[in-house]
């Protein structure tokens, strides 16, 4: 397992919701490639909960939007934006959970349409939420005009979480 860096840190304007170290409202989001997968640990905090000690249901669905888009940046070296995201709540996400993960993979690719399948497991390893998300991706000449150029990995030592 290896741990993705993030390519925007040093773009301008940067402050992602889902992924941006310095946004005080943010999630904080930080991802790493396991395989097939793009795997972020995340900690519920309380103040992201809809009902009492309750992950709100658009906190997840952010989670997993999030967590695709890494797939698409980190796979396909290219970026992209959402078409569309399903998500079905299988079971409650408690804030109170020590961590939950998240894994996100591409299924298929038709031209330059992705598609995607997320889960968020709580700490003990259950199926709680799953998403699957569709991105339009630009071609890479388009994602470095954006700013994109290019979605690595720290060195090449293996991580154990």
């Amino acid at each position: 397992m290896r741990k993705i860096k993030n390519q925007w840190l040093k773009k301008e304007g940067y402050d992602c919701f889902g992924c941006c170290p310095g946004n005080p409202l943010g999630v904080h989001m930080e991802f790493f490639e396991d395989g097939d997968e793009v795997i972020c640990y995340w900690k519920p905090q309380p103040h992201y909960q809809g009902w009492i000690d309750t992950l709100h249901g658009g906190i997840q669905a952010t989670l997993i939007d999030e967590c695709a888009s890494w797939v698409v940046f980190r796979k396909l070296q290219t970026t992209g934006v959402t078409s569309k995201l399903e998500v079905k709540y299988r079971r409650s996400i408690m804030t109170t959970e020590p961590q939950i993960t998240i894994r996100a993979r591409l299924k298929e690719m038709r031209r330059n349409v992705a598609f995607l399948h997320v889960e968020i497991e709580n700490s003990k390893g259950e199926v709680c939420t799953e998403g699957e998300a569709v991105y339009f991706t630009v071609s890479q000449e388009k994602a470095r005009e954006m700013g994109f150029t290019r979605c690595d990995t720290e060195g090449d030592e293996l991580l154990s979480m």
